[in-house]
């Protein structure tokens, strides 16, 4: 199982193109700056996924009362 598998629209999809990129050819500054940069992508999709769980929440408790 390749980690792009469930990946939509594996030909189009960026994220699925970054994950088959060949990493042999980058500097060790290169692969430093690759890390940072998706560093701060987790995190901002993590803080999405936190806002979206956070007013799904909040939805939900609205229409129970």
């Amino acid at each position: 199982m390749d980690l792009d598998d469930d990946l939509p629209n594996k030909g189009d999809d960026p994220l699925a193109r970054l994950l088959r990129q060949d990493l042999g050819p980058l500097s060790v500054a290169e692969l430093d700056a690759r890390i940072r940069a998706l560093e701060t992508e987790i995190a901002r999709t993590r803080s999405t996924k936190e806002n979206a769980v956070n007013h799904k929440a909040s939805a939900e408790a609205l229409f129970r009362r």
